[in-house]
């Protein structure tokens, strides 16, 4: 089997599904890129049994074949290549790969395709379509609160409901939540699936970045995602989510209005002050001031500042996580952001002053108990 095609061509189709090949896989061949031709086609597949992903891209060929080629060795010869045509010369009978450029010949043992797992088919789900920088904002709105938890595996990756009406993305740790909505999305089928983090880490680093219509078909078992020339596939994780719209605290009385860059800093800043194992800061609320403050009495570092903002509510002393607190900032796109409160032992609600169109997003924030100090 022998097929010639451009290294520039070849590398960034393998780069672009390289990520779900992992170090230490479950099953050695895994380590390998599986290499089919096809009417001068080459399809490339990788897969860590979870999750596999497909490309497919024109070569020069003759004839058919299949070669499992190990990924590593693979990308880092066609990255200190200079683009050229290169010539892969494949014995399917010792499964030797020899890569030809004009700057030398190169051999590489690879392995029987046959021994590389088979990608599920998605047989009799449902489908809808999305567009790809919609996807990409929902996954960058909620990855970051996903949990590590491996004992609670319904919160390792993220909720999708799919309504008539809407789309909603929701991700939590339990300390956080945030909940992702498109009103101009919707599904005559309703359904709710849970995607592995992995999964949308990788299809989040291979969306375009101009708007493409990402097709999305599921099954009880699997997800399987196309888009360009680029095809996903992903085991569902097979568990209840937790109810997350029963968390969201309906009454908050007291509701603060304020600049988003202005409070991001201060908190920054402030945080620096904070003990280095709780994060710990205070927010104290009185009139159209808030005070923003933090100590770490092992070292006596302390630090306050105040800001000005519209505050509508009872004056009010609220601890916050400080990492939690810079990570949902910087994840808002407004320039005004509310904070709504009721007590300092339930959580607060977080959201931009104004949605962008079709869309709403709100993230929900555990307090922390304050030592109160004299």
């Amino acid at each position: 089997m022998k097929f010639i095609v451009s290294s520039s061509a070849l590398l960034k189709q393998l780069a672009s599904i390289n990520g779900v090949v992992t170090n230490n896989p479950v099953v050695p061949i895994l380590e390998n890129f599986l290499f089919e031709i096809n009417d001068s086609t080459l399809t490339i597949t990788a897969s860590d049994l979870e999750t596999s992903m497909i490309t497919e891209l024109q070569v020069e060929a003759k004839e058919s074949g299949r070669i499992a080629a190990p990924a590593k060795i693979l990308i880092e010869t066609l990255k200190n290549l200079p683009d050229q045509p290169v010539t892969f010369t494949i014995d399917e009978e010792t499964y030797t790969i020899e890569i030809s450029s004009s700057n030398g010949r190169y051999k590489l043992s690879g392995e029987n395709a046959t021994d590389f797992p088979r990608v599920p088919v998605v047989k009799g789900g449902s489908a809808i379509e999305i567009p790809s920088n919609v996807l990409s904002r929902a996954i960058n709105k909620t990855i970051f609160a996903v949990s590590n938890d491996e004992l609670r595996p319904a919160m390792t990756g993220i909720f999708v409901q799919l309504r008539s009406d809407n789309v909603t993305f929701v991700a939590t740790d339990g300390h956080r939540l945030l909940r992702f909505r498109r009103t101009d999305i919707a599904t005559s089928q309703e359904a709710s699936l849970i995607i592995p983090r992995k999964a949308f880490t990788l299809l989040k680093s291979t969306l375009p970045s101009e708007a493409t219509a990402v097709r999305m078909e599921f099954n009880q078992s699997n997800a399987f995602f196309s888009f360009d020339n680029i095809r996903m596939i992903c085991r569902l994780i097979d568990e209840r989510y937790p109810d997350y719209e029963n968390v969201i605290p309906v009454q908050n009385p007291n509701k603060l209005v304020i600049d988003r860059a202005a409070l991001l800093s201060s908190v920054r800043r402030i945080s620096i002050y904070s003990n280095k194992t709780t994060h710990q800061i205070r927010l104290k609320l009185s009139g159209s001031e808030l005070q923003v403050s933090a100590e770490d009495l092992d070292f006596s570092n302390e630090a306050n500042e105040r800001l000005t903002c519209q505050y509508d509510g009872e004056d009010m002393e609220i601890g916050f996580n400080a990492k939690f607190l810079i990570e949902m900032l910087n994840n808002i796109d407004a320039d005004e952001i509310s904070f709504e409160l009721s007590t300092p032992n339930r959580a607060g609600l977080l959201m931009p002053l104004a949605n962008e169109d079709n869309e709403n997003v709100l993230m929900l924030v555990m307090p922390v108990m304050l030592n109160n100090y004299v």
